[in-house]
């Protein structure tokens, strides 16, 4: 439940409130009351949306849309959203590291939160670890056997490199989490995994991706979000896992029902990124699990 009080802390009543926000997982964090929620939202390219319509023109080059998930969850809590997402954004671009775009340099995430910050959601990574060049390398147009996998490719000489490069990112994608809370030490902190990109087997007559490709793929997505749970839950930060609430709407869905957009997208949207109906699916679900 949500709720805000006032941060006085001298107070029983404030102490109580800080001791149960603790026991929901997030140590620190005042109870918030809905319409007055000072939001901020950071991550890449998963939240904010690019080239899905009404893009936010106050930083073109963040291909940042008005009605990412954010925009979602903000209107369902009553909350005032300041949004930093950004595509292409890594880890470093949320602690320390201005990002370049095409319409000029970004300040680090950070920038956005304050003492006064009282919800903040994170989803950063994939770039970190290549998720999207990793895709691209899977796609094979022809069927079996013309082609390369990249399953076998990643996993050659015994060991997963995808993994074990989510493995090595992982302590530094923690200590970003431990800046959040120091600039924002009164906000309850969600982070917010990745979807359900593929289905079991994938769809290789609709998508371009052989079957045991696909589960791999997939699979590098459940290696990154469980790491960034384990990492969360060391802090007693909330991890919001959206597998469930995309599952059966992946890219192998029709366009009507699909969360993410194929590698030939069906509507305006990046390959392997969410689509608007994707977008408020995954805001509604990040909505409740927060109120």
């Amino acid at each position: 439940m949500i709720r805000r009080a006032t941060r006085s802390g001298a107070t029983a009543a404030a102490t109580l409130c800080l001791l149960a926000a603790a026991a929901a997982g997030n140590a620190g964090a005042a109870p918030l009351q809905p319409g007055a929620i000072d939001y901020v939202a950071l991550g890449d390219s998963a939240a904010a949306g690019p080239l899905l319509p009404d893009q936010d023109m106050s930083a073109p080059g963040c291909l940042r849309s008005r009605d990412n998930y954010p925009a979602v969850v903000a209107a369902a809590l009553g909350a005032t959203l300041t949004d930093v997402t950004c595509s292409s954004a890594r880890t470093a671009h949320i602690t320390d590291t201005r990002q370049g775009t095409f319409s000029g340099a970004v300040p680090p995430q950070l920038d956005a939160l304050s003492p006064d910050t009282d919800l903040v959601t994170v989803t950063i990574g994939a770039n970190d670890f290549n998720l999207f060049t990793t895709a691209l390398s899977c796609t094979n147009p022809l069927p079996q056997p013309t082609g390369t996998s990249c399953r076998d490719k990643f996993t050659a000489g015994g060991r997963n490199h995808q993994r074990d490069m989510i493995r090595d990112w992982a302590p530094a994608w923690g200590a970003m989490l431990d800046k959040v809370r120091e600039r924002a030490p009164h906000a309850e902190i969600a982070v917010v995994g990745y979807g359900t990109y593929l289905r079991p087997g994938g769809c290789p007559a609709q998508q371009p991706i052989w079957p045991q490709d696909a589960d791999y793929l997939q699979s590098v997505m459940a290696d990154a979000n469980e790491a960034m749970a384990a990492e969360a839950a060391r802090r007693g930060i909330r991890f919001i896992d959206i597998r469930q609430a995309t599952s059966g709407h992946d890219i192998c869905a029709r366009p009507a029902q699909a969360h993410y957009a194929g590698l030939v997208p069906a509507e305006p949207a990046v390959p392997l990124h969410p689509t608007v109906l994707g977008m408020q699916a995954i805001g509604a679900h990040v909505a409740d699990e927060l109120r």
